[in-house]
Order: structure tokens, then sequence, then C-alpha cells
């Protein structure tokens, strides 16, 4: 959990929030900056003798054209309010990330969230097409526009994105809208023994491809029981046309595959959706840390079952999610017996960097984790970082310490 700060403030206006910044900036007064605090079990931890800025007071939106597919809103609006408006002119923006009535835009840009729909529309970063970024002294930036497709040049916008508030508070996003699909249809389907690897290259070759494909063991929560192999959950979106014939599809696929059953979900899809979302950063009280792996999609079922043995091999339990369509494996590590549990963390994250080094710590309060590797292995342009957070943020008064390598 986030330590008590010395001052918490949550300006309602632009212009409070860039008088506060440049007052902390001129006084060396370090600066933590939060949204909705939904991702909090990113990074290292504030210190807790820090300010906090929180943005959630700028909030609404500043115009919509939604005959131009574009929106423009205050960082601070949640994703629930932001799909709620655009739902009545049929259209969305696929963030895509966990608890989306209080997760922020400008949060969620700034963690650099990857959803599991990406491959079908994109990642956050790709719709962004302008922002407003309130820099470290108080100063306001504006890059990209309201228009899409209106940037020569470097797309400064995108720079702050998974920046995780280093260079600047973004303020105001320019987001490129979606129409939104007229009909979602969900799956979830346990598996028999020796049916795993068989049903999983079949949802890669299916003619329609699904927009979420995850192969799951664990996380109770989540609809479904396990079979002897974890079970899947499969959404699609489209046309009523479209899915019936995914339908078919699918479950020919998965009868070859030697699963006997699968079970459609259309009402509660959207709720099942969130929920699978949402497991990614749920975490077990204080007794559980979680990592986000990036492998290729070929190779996600083979990076899955490592993980998950050799959180077993240091007598934790084990859930785990394989997202089939982009390759992230989520594995969470817990253990309801707390004696030596800190110790036991310390060894897991050693091994899994030691075969994983891109592993990222996204979820976790147990107080072991700012001794992890929550970055995982220095990126080769860890340099290059360094000296732009040296450029934007000179005092290094923005969330100092917290990100990779130290930033």
């Amino acid at each position: 959990m986030m330590p008590e700060a010395i001052e918490r403030i949550a300006p309602d206006s632009i212009e409070k929030l860039c008088e506060l910044l440049a007052r902390c900036d001129a006084a060396g007064t370090s600066v933590v900056v939060a949204g909705g605090e939904t991702l909090r079990g990113m990074g290292v931890p504030p210190s807790g003798n820090e300010l906090v800025l929180q943005t959630t007071a700028l909030r609404g939106i500043v115009s919509y054209r939604p005959a131009d597919l574009t929106i423009s809103v205050q960082a601070g609006t949640t994703l629930k309010s932001l799909a709620t408006r655009m739902k009545r002119d049929g259209q969305f923006v696929p963030f895509d990330a966990p608890k989306p009535a209080h997760a922020t835009v400008g949060g969620t840009l700034a963690a650099g969230w990857l959803g599991p729909r990406r491959h079908r529309y994109g990642r956050p970063r790709d719709l962004l097409i302008g922002s407003t970024i309130a820099l470290a002294d108080g100063t306001l930036a504006h890059a990209g526009g309201i228009v899409v497709k209106n940037v020569a040049g470097y797309d400064m916008s995108r720079l702050y994105v998974g920046s995780f508030g280093t260079l600047g508070v973004l303020v105001v996003a320019n987001l490129k809208t979606l129409p939104l699909p007229p009909v979602v249809r969900g799956f979830v389907a346990p598996l028999p023994e020796g049916t795993r690897t068989r049903a999983i290259a079949h949802l890669r070759s299916l003619a329609i491809e699904p927009s979420v494909a995850a192969w799951i063991e664990g996380f109770g929560n989540l609809e479904g029981d396990d079979g002897l192999e974890g079970r899947l959950f499969i959404l699609f979106e489209g046309s009523e046309t479209l899915l019936e014939r995914a339908t078919r599809d699918l479950r020919s696929a998965l009868g070859r595959a030697g699963v006997p059953e699968t079970s459609i979900v259309d009402e509660r899809a959207r709720d099942i959706f969130d929920r699978f979302i949402d497991a990614y950063v749920s975490t077990v009280a204080e007794r559980s840390i979680t990592y986000r792996i990036p492998t290729a999609p070929d190779r996600v079922e083979a990076g899955a079952l490592e993980a998950r043995d050799l959180v077993r091999r240091f007598a934790l339990d084990a859930d785990v999610i394989a997202d089939i369509m982009n390759g992230d494996i989520i594995v969470r590590a817990s253990r309801r017996d707390t004696r030596d549990l800190a110790l036991k963390f310390q060894v897991l994250d050693d091994a899994l960097h030691a075969a994983q080094p891109r592993a990222r710590v996204i979820a976790g309060d147990h107080p072991i984790r700012p001794a992890l590797r929550v970055w995982g292995t220095e990126p080769n342009a860890i340099e290059r970082m360094r000296a732009l957070k040296a450029r934007f943020d000179p005092h290094a008064t923005l969330n100092p310490g917290r990100f990779v390598g130290g930033i």
C-alpha cells in the first residue's frame, strides 16, 4: 500500500495544478503523481516523504466530435465515465484497464497499460493523438491535436505514455475513438487432460480472430472452473452474423481438440471480461506478488507453464493467465502461511528474472516489494531515458526513483 504522504492535494483546475508544481519544483519538494491508484502495485513504491498530487479532480469531457471519431478529456476522467458517455454515440476507446470505475485516463496512459484486445484495436498509446502536459516547473506543453493524422515528425504525446509520470503530468488527452461492436459473445471452456496444447493451437488458426483468447489456471473469482489443464476464456465482437459463424467455428475447433464443453456467456460477457481484466492486479491481501511477462504468442503456453512451475518450486501457490493473442503471461504467486514469505518472494524474484529478464511486477502489497526488481532488467536505452528525465525534470521533482533504473 502507498505510505502516508506528507500531504495529498487534488487540484480542481489545470491552473492550480501548474501553480502547485511550480512551488514544489522551486522548493525541492518531491511529488508523487497519482490518478485513481488502481495500478498502485506497479513501480517502486513511494517513500512516504513526498507530496501526493492526485489528478482525480481534473475530470470531464473537453470536446467530443463523434463524426470525426475524436474525443478530448481531462486526465482525471475515469474510464467508466468515458465509456458511458461514448456509448450513447455508439463509440468506445479500448483501454482495457482494471477497475474502470476508479482508473483514470491519465493514470492508465502514464502506466503504459497494455490490454488484451490490443492485437485487434491497438494499444492505448496508439489511440492518443494529442496531449497537454504540465511539466515539473509548472509550464504547459502541447503536442499533437484533436484531428487524426495531424502529426508530422516525432509525436511527443507518445513520449509520456508509459513514462510513469516522471516527465510531466498529463492533464488533457485527445483520443481517437472507435465504433462500438454491436454484439459481444463470451465463451468459457474447462480443459480436460491432454487438450490444452491442441486447443490453443486451434484458437490461433480460427478464420475469425477472437478479441480475447486466454488460458487461465486459478483465479477462482473468474467465471468457470478449471479442468485438469485449466480453462479457456474467449471473447468475440462484431455483427450477429459474424458471431454466429465464429461460434460454430470455435465449437468445432475446440471439439477437434478434445474439449467437450464450451459454455456461451452472452448476457454476462462484458461483466466477465471486466472481472478478467481486474484479475490481472487482484491481490491476496498482503500475501501475493503478480508479474507480467511479455513473450511471443507462439511461446505463451510454454512460458506460462515454466513460470507456474517456478512459482510452485518455492512452495507458493500459482495463478496464471496466458494471453494467447498477444503473448502476455500473468502469474500471481501467493501463500496463506506468511512464515518466511518475504524470503520466498525474494528468491522467486531472482529465479524468475534469471529465466525471464523482462518480467515486471504489476500488483502486490507485500512489504518486500521495494526490494524486488519490479521493472525487470534495465532496457538498453536506459541512459537515453535518464537524459530525458534530466531534460524534462532537472530537479527530479516528479515521481523520483519510482521508474525503471531509479529514474
